[in-house]
């Protein structure tokens, strides 16, 4: 499918290859839709990563951090972070992983849930972008250092 729409743009080395630039904006993405409620993360993914010219495996793959087994807690917990920011009154939410529960509930947790995903989502994607480039650049000084060093050893 993506061949199909985005044809010569999936030639862009960027989204093949491993730079500090494209994994981290990569992170970026990923970690971003993986907080955001809403079906085909994926491709919304992959559609942002090919549209930035990151990573598009890391950006894809890192949406699978809700997966079947994290996802009812990760947007149990947006949900109440949502209600606790916009100051609703107590409530009993009763979650099912179903698509009549959404249906029947979507009016009473759409906006809540929509706020507190849309904050995690933000939050997780400045937090994965940023440590990534700590990370990325401690790596690439560790290298310099020990070439350096191996260098002077040579040279002595």
């Amino acid at each position: 499918m993506l061949k199909k729409v985005f044809g010569k743009l999936l030639h862009e080395t960027n989204l093949w290859h491993l730079n500090r630039r494209s994994v981290t904006v990569a992170v970026a993405i990923g970690l971003f839709f993986a907080f955001i409620p809403i079906p085909l993360q994926m491709v919304a993914a992959a559609v942002f990563a090919i549209w930035l010219k990151a990573n598009l495996p890391i950006a894809v793959s890192l949406v699978w951090i809700t997966n079947p087994i994290t996802l009812a807690p990760i947007f149990i917990f947006a949900y109440q972070l949502g209600h606790w920011l916009l100051g609703l009154p107590p409530s009993d939410l009763h979650f099912e992983l179903s698509f009549s529960w959404l249906m029947k509930e979507i009016d009473r947790v759409w906006k809540p849930l929509f706020l507190g995903s849309s904050i995690l989502a933000v939050m997780a994607s400045s937090v994965g972008y940023t440590a990534t480039n700590i990370l990325w650049r401690m790596h690439v000084v560790k290298r310099w250092k020990a070439r350096r060093w191996r260098k002077k050893k040579r040279a002595h």
